[in-house]
């Protein structure tokens, strides 16, 4: 972990770009105290060592199924339900953190990759073996940010400055072809790129990372100056950050002020965490 002494920071932001039904803004200043984080997401690796230890199953390992990209499954895979908005995610059985495109795959060579499809009850799970929790949203976001102020990435306003790749996204047309110019198609090592100004890898791209909060895109006009934990209640949890599957035609949410959501019992093929203590 990373030991972050807190402070002040203006949190969110009021800028046209970006998704405003999401509760990106307004921009408002928070008061952190010191915490800890993880200086990566957690690994395969690492949740292996906590299903060791504990004989934990994952939800999607006791449901049978989780959302697997359509792209990463062969073209002679049967045919599986698609999500109606998204078809893109298929709903794969015998998929799960250990096999995260089904059946067929592993994770024998991606031990230092990011452990997927774990649901924020997952999480949490996890969290409480090792002593630790998920941050909260604004803990999350002023990690991300590396110091820096009201900057689109956790580098500055440039995606790809001196065209440098520094996360892992789609690039390309998505969701048919990918040009691979970042180097992955699927999730990168947890420690690839150049870490951020606290020395923290991936903050943005690769895979989205739940954070404790409850999620409402009101949630900005009702923080505490101090310390913000979000609503007492909701019907979904935060995420952050973004995944190797977000583009800008339909996802730019691989910036540092944007937020997302899903509910604490789903998993998929892009969604990790880390934590802090």
């Amino acid at each position: 972990m990373a030991r972050l002494e807190g402070g002040s920071f203006l949190m969110g932001h009021d800028l046209a770009e970006g998704y405003p039904e999401d509760g990106e803004g307004p921009m408002h200043e928070v008061e952190l105290a010191p915490f800890s984080v993880d200086v990566t997401t957690v690994s395969n690796s690492m949740f292996g060592d906590f299903v060791a230890a504990t004989g934990y199953q994952t939800e999607a390992e006791r449901w049978g199924w989780s959302f697997v990209f359509a792209g990463f499954l062969p073209d002679d895979f049967p045919d599986t339900r698609g999500v109606a908005q998204t078809p893109w995610w298929r709903q794969v059985e015998g998929s799960d953190w250990r096999h995260p495109e089904g059946p067929h795959a592993d994770i024998t060579d991606r031990l230092d990759h990011p452990v997927v499809h774990v649901s924020w009850n997952d999480a949490v799970a996890y969290c409480s073996w090792r002593g630790v929790r998920l941050p909260t949203e604004a803990e999350w976001e002023f990690a991300a940010r590396g110091g820096l102020d009201q900057k689109r990435y956790p580098w500055g306003d440039d995606r790809e400055p001196d065209g440098n790749h520094l996360m892992n996204v789609w690039q390309g047309d998505f969701p048919s072809a990918n040009t691979l110019a970042d180097g992955y198609l699927g999730t990168a090592p947890a420690d690839a790129f150049p870490p951020n100004g606290f020395g923290l890898h991936n903050m943005t791209g690769n895979v989205w990372e739940w954070c404790g909060d409850w999620y409402h895109p009101d949630a900005y006009r009702h923080h505490t100056a101090t310390d913000p934990t979000g609503p007492s209640t909701g019907t979904h949890k935060v995420m952050r950050g973004g995944s190797y599957l977000c583009h800008d035609s339909y996802c730019f949410r691989y910036r540092v002020a944007a937020r997302s959501s899903n509910t604490a019992d789903s998993s998929a093929g892009n969604i990790g965490f880390r934590c802090v203590a």
